[in-house]
Formats: structure tokens, C-alpha cells, sequence
């Protein structure tokens, strides 16, 4: 893994983008999310899952002039969930939003979320995006569909759509979450098992601008029946904290 610092003091958010072969996006990505959080101190932390495209020499040309821009390498593809679980260990700010980086996340919403999240105060652990207006196939919004109904189904975690990579979260509780290939498919699900509260934002879908989806039906069904087990098992096994107090020799 190689790491390329560029640094402002004390961001306010930190942001997180994994990609994998989105050179394409970058740019207008990145433009955009400077637009949107303008009036903060930020940064944006993309994590290159194992790109084999020109992702890498993109980002490297964005940070020549942007101090607030860091790149994160994987030197192999290891997941969304593993890409986004490092860049929130490297984010400096305590408040964390993600995206995705193929450009169907709006920007826009981001400072929406984190204002949405700092309102809730400390039990609000979790702000989730949730799409309107799917600009999907119609193959993958019925996949879509079928997972969320099932998720919902088994986990009762109150989500629609967990599907989505707009989210804005506390950096501290999400390094606390337990960590498995599959995490960002069930965040809401495992926030809720610490104790926390989630609030929830709809969010405009838009089409995708340039690539292809690195993500397939069939190359997750299984893993993701496995994963939905493992969660319905954790939340299960979870058991609230012992509420003690030393008692003195007083008494």
C-alpha cells in the first residue's frame, strides 16, 4: 500500500472515494466535491482499489495543485469494503462521508448528510443516503429490490436502500464496527447493533458518466447470502454493555 500526503490542517470532513478503474470520472468527481463543500475546511481521500487503467496518473495530476487531495493505493483489487475501510483509517477529520466514484452520487448531498448527522447529536451514529429516481438498468434495480427486501426482511434495520454510497458517519464508530469483506452492504444493520440511532436523506440518483460498473450480479449473490448469515448471527449475539458503579466502603 503507498500513500501520497498532501495535507491541509484539521478538516472539518473528511471524504472517502474507493475507485477501481475510474479514470474517466475523477475529474468532474473531484471538481464537484469541491464545489460542494467550499465553505468547510475538507479533504477528499480516494482509495485506487488495484486500478489497471490511468485512475492512478489521473489523481497524481489533481494533487499536483490540490493539497487537500490524497491518493491510497491497494497494489491489488481487495473490495469496496476493504478500499473503503482504509481510507476511513487515513481520514483525519472525526466526521467521515463516502461516495461512490463512478459519479452517480451526487456531491451535492454531502454537506446535507454531515449537517444532517451533527444535528442528531451523539446517539445519531449514522446519516444513509437513499436513492430516488434509479438511473440503473432495469436488471439492476431489480436486483437491487430483491436484496433490500430481503436484507430488510431478515435484519429489520428500517433501511430502503442500503445500496447506496452516500453516507456521512463518526470515524471513531465505524473503526469500532467488527470488519468483513461485504461491511458497506450493511452499515445501517451494524450501526444499529452498537446502540445508535440512523437518520436517513433521499438522495437524486444520476446515470453513470463514463466506464463500466465493477460490480456484477451473479460474482455476488452467494457472498452476499453468506454475508447476510454473519450479520443475522452478530446481531444476535450481541449483548448490552453490564451497567456497574464501584460502590464504597460507606455504604
Amino acid at each position: 500500500m503507498s500513500v501520497n500526503n498532501g495535507r491541509d490542517p484539521d478538516p472539518a470532513v473528511s471524504v472517502v472515494v474507493p475507485v477501481r478503474n475510474e479514470a474517466g470520472n475523477i475529474g468532474p468527481l473531484v471538481a464537484e466535491i469541491e464545489t460542494a463543500l467550499a465553505a468547510q475546511n475538507f479533504e477528499i481521500v480516494y482509495i485506487n482499489d488495484g486500478s489497471t487503467d490511468a485512475t492512478e496518473a489521473e489523481l497524481l495530476s489533481l494533487m499536483a495543485e490540490r493539497p487537500h487531495l490524497r491518493q491510497i493505493s491497494h497494489v491489488t483489487s481487495c473490495g469496496q469494503s476493504a478500499a473503503i475501510r482504509t481510507g476511513v483509517q487515513s481520514a483525519r477529520a472525526a466526521v467521515v462521508a463516502t461516495l461512490d466514484g463512478d459519479g452517480q452520487n451526487d456531491p451535492a448531498f454531502i454537506p446535507i448528510l454531515v449537517k444532517a448527522l451533527e444535528a442528531g447529536g451523539p446517539r445519531l451514529g449514522l446519516v444513509a443516503g437513499q436513492r430516488v429516481g434509479r438511473k440503473a438498468s432495469g436488471f439492476k434495480r431489480m436486483q437491487s429490490r430483491i436484496a433490500n427486501t430481503v436484507r430488510a426482511a431478515v435484519l429489520k434495520d428500517g433501511t430502503r436502500d442500503t445500496g447506496c454510497g452516500l453516507k456521512a458517519f463518526r470515524r471513531d464508530l465505524f473503526l469500532a464496527l467488527p470488519y468483513f469483506d461485504g461491511l458497506h452492504r450493511f452499515l445501517p444493520a451494524l450501526v444499529r447493533r452498537e446502540g445508535f440511532e440512523i437518520g436517513y436523506v433521499d438522495v437524486v440518483d444520476r446515470p453513470r458518466r463514463h466506464g463500466l460498473s465493477n460490480y456484477g450480479f451473479w460474482d455476488r449473490l452467494w457472498v452476499g447470502i453468506l454475508d447476510l448469515t454473519g450479520v443475522w448471527w452478530l446481531i444476535r449475539r450481541r449483548k448490552r454493555a453490564p451497567q456497574a458503579e464501584e460502590v464504597s466502603r460507606a455504604r
